[in-house]
């Protein structure tokens, strides 16, 4: 009985989100990071708390780290994806990969949509979503002649790469259109997009050439949203970042509370 009231009694707790992290090398030394502009907005306008996953040892122990889990949320890197996971060659190899994130994110999206936990995808985090569900990349979009350079000047400060740089539209009808209205500016800071979609997600967004800018899968239960800019870019001063973060952390914690209940539920079955 005691079990039963101490769980019933405690604070309800912050939804844990998991991030994925990558791998950089630093003087000689591989380092496993989560940038720390990733993780702000999950603590202060969705309200949960990072957990970070390190790619390197493999998904033996996904499984153990998504029971901690109440969202998912996988954030932009400098590396391409390796483009072997959706049928194509390497056309960018002075661009660094991370085939152990690969891995790990494969695994994770599939386990995250089975498990109906939240995802929120960031920029390659979106490309990831789209490759783990068989849709593939343009690998250069500014090689592609009816498509616009979505890259940032290398050479500009950060303030200036991630400034406004274009404008998207939302797919009127859609639940993104009735958070974020017609149209929205966005930053642009990536080489690759996506070309063909996967299997069961649709576009929410497009850029003025007609390039896919956000995507989601209706059919699923859970929250899941891909975006290509960077919402997570000073978000607090971002109403339209505000909003996605706020929407991702509002699903987590629906999440939270489900997992709860359940527990609370179990609990109180085996007391008697």
């Amino acid at each position: 009985m005691y079990l039963s009231e101490n769980y019933s009694d405690r604070k309800q707790r912050k939804p844990v989100a998991l991030m994925s992290m990558g791998q950089q090398n630093r003087n000689g030394h591989p380092y496993q990071v989560m940038t720390h502009k990733y993780m702000q907005p999950i603590v202060d306008i969705a309200g949960c708390i990072p957990l970070l996953v390190p790619s390197c040892f493999g998904v033996e122990d996904l499984d153990q780290y998504l029971d901690m889990a109440d969202g998912v949320y996988i954030s932009g890197a400098a590396s391409n994806i390796d483009p072997a996971l959706y049928g194509q060659e390497n056309l960018t190899p002075d661009k660094g990969q991370d085939p152990n994130r690969d891995n790990m994110d494969m695994a994770l999206i599939h386990a995250a949509i089975e498990r109906n936990l939240p995802i929120l995808g960031v920029c390659r985090g979106m490309q990831e979503l789209n490759i783990a569900l068989g849709g593939d990349l343009y690998q250069k979009v500014h090689d592609e002649l009816h498509l616009n350079d979505h890259r940032e000047n290398p050479d500009d400060p950060p303030e200036l790469q991630y400034g406004p740089s274009h404008s998207i539209d939302l797919v009127k009808g859609s639940w993104l259109h009735g958070l974020l209205g017609d149209t929205i500016t966005v930053n642009s800071l990536h080489g690759q997009g996506i070309n063909r979609l996967g299997k069961g997600l649709e576009a929410l967004a497009y850029a003025e050439d007609g390039l896919v800018e956000a995507i989601h899968m209706p059919a699923a239960q859970q929250f899941v949203l891909g975006v290509q800019w960077h919402p997570e870019w000073q978000a607090n001063k971002n109403p339209d970042s505000v909003k996605i973060f706020r929407a991702f952390g509002e699903a987590c914690q629906g999440f939270n509370r489900a997992k709860d209940q359940s527990a609370r539920s179990r609990s109180k079955a085996s007391s008697f």
